[in-house]
């Protein structure tokens, strides 16, 4: 069997909804023939420096390696400034932007939609990991 791609994957997720982005780790961990390094900035792995440049230096600093950042498109991303600062980087260092669109919702913020290289995949695991692989 041939030794199967690495890909580089930062999740953009909001701490107060920790329970997506462990959902998506558990989809790629356990994906079948799927090999993934995280790039993330999980909530029990913060950054150290707390101070808003800090912040933004480190989370550049994760999103540089990164070949695909996923962005989770709940409402809470039309008013988060630092999901705001994370699509603004990946774009800026033109990184391969995937929108998901949580289960259930309704509507997804713009600032997602219009990054995203694709239409906005599916709360599923086959959904998220195909978009990985026909973009990546």
């Amino acid at each position: 069997m041939p030794t199967l791609k690495n890909r580089m994957i930062f999740i953009s997720h909001a701490w107060a909804y920790t329970h997506h982005y462990n959902k998506i780790v558990e989809w790629l961990d356990n994906a079948p023939n799927f090999s993934w390094s995280n790039c993330s900035v999980p909530s029990h792995d913060g950054l150290p420096d707390k101070t808003s440049i800090g912040l933004a230096q480190g989370m550049t600093r994760q999103i540089n390696p990164a070949q695909v950042v996923l962005i989770l498109g709940g409402m809470y991303a039309a008013h988060s400034e630092w999901i705001e600062y994370e699509i603004s980087e990946a774009l800026r260092l033109q990184k391969i932007i995937i929108g998901i669109k949580p289960w259930g919702q309704e509507r997804v913020p713009t600032i997602v939609q219009n990054a995203s290289i694709c239409d906005m995949v599916g709360w599923n695991s086959t959904s998220i990991i195909q978009a990985i692989r026909d973009y990546t």
